[in-house]
């Protein structure tokens, strides 16, 4: 390795104290920019901002992803930057050079196989109480496609401190979203008939504040953490192979309405997204379930063997 990145990474060690473990990032990253400038014929007083954009375009070639290329350019702007304040480069040639954007990644979902698995899990065992409010959180997550926030914001009636509740003569969720929008969501038949199964045991974990509608063993307002926690337990005795939060309940509520209406301009709606940009996204999800349903039942999709 070139003597002047050897300097680099004692200055890191002794002077910066940099862990080891970020050391030894920064080192293999530097190995690449020296390999890469050894392989132009280029010492590192030569590297200029379109060689370092070359090189990009090559690693992003050989399958980096933008965020992994911004942590290689970080590595090498810090080394460049550290030669400029010793006097040994006149420019910094990765100033102005950003890394490739990578795709978003596409929100995850159940299958609907997967969503009634869950949905229709029968535990006979348990406690009468807290399934009948477990089984109502996961109908109002898939049902309504609830943020987490909204869900737990709930009142089991309206006030005026009210930030949401359900009226159940309107089978509806008055919920404040994001932005302090409010929206009204339908509660499909599913979702009423364990909603008003919860209201009926839910006295018996009261305490003093009436006004939640989902509470916790103790009577008060259920957090966001205990829900994720009850619904990751009650994935893993559905036998759902996957890590189910609440979020991907609200992903499969909007990619499963999706599917079978086709009318994003009302899921847009039903999510409350302020721009239907962001709806769109679920699209991409409809077509890669289309895709795979066609992988899977077009002769013509398959190949031969």
């Amino acid at each position: 390795m070139d003597a002047r990145i050897e300097r680099y990474l004692e200055h890191l060690r002794v002077e910066r104290r940099v862990a080891p473990l970020t050391l030894d990032t920064y080192a293999a990253e530097l190995a690449v920019l020296a390999a890469m400038a050894a392989e132009a014929k280029l010492s590192l007083q030569e590297v200029q901002p379109h060689h370092v954009r070359r090189w990009m375009a090559t690693l992003h070639g050989q399958g980096r992803s933008g965020r992994t290329l911004g942590k290689t350019l970080s590595a090498w702007r810090g080394l460049f930057r550290w030669l400029g304040r010793e006097g040994e480069v006149a420019l910094n040639p990765v100033d102005g050079v950003r890394p490739p954007k990578s795709p978003k990644p596409l929100p995850k979902a159940l299958s609907v196989e997967q969503s009634m698995q869950l949905a229709d899990l029968q535990q006979p065992d348990a406690d009468p109480v807290l399934e009948a409010r477990d089984r109502c959180l996961v109908e109002m997550l898939y049902g309504c496609g609830l943020r987490i926030s909204e869900l737990v914001g709930l009142d089991a009636e309206a006030s005026a401190q009210a930030k949401g509740y359900v009226d159940l003569a309107a089978a509806e969720a008055h919920v404040l979203g994001k932005g302090a929008k409010r929206r009204a969501v339908p509660i499909g038949s599913a979702a009423l008939a364990a909603l008003q199964s919860w209201l009926a045991r839910r006295p018996a974990l009261l305490r003093g504040d009436a006004a939640p509608l989902f509470v916790n063993e103790r009577g008060t307002r259920m957090t966001p953490q205990q829900v994720r926690v009850r619904l990751k337990q009650r994935a893993i005795q559905a036998g759902v192979p996957t890590h189910v939060h609440p979020h991907m309940l609200r992903h499969s509520f909007a990619s499963h309405l999706l599917q079978s209406s086709g009318d994003l301009r009302a899921v847009q709606e039903l999510l409350g997204h302020a721009s239907i940009a962001t709806t769109q996204v679920y699209t991409r999800l409809d077509f890669q379930h289309l895709a795979k349903v066609y992988d899977a039942a077009h002769p013509r999709a398959k190949r031969n063997t």
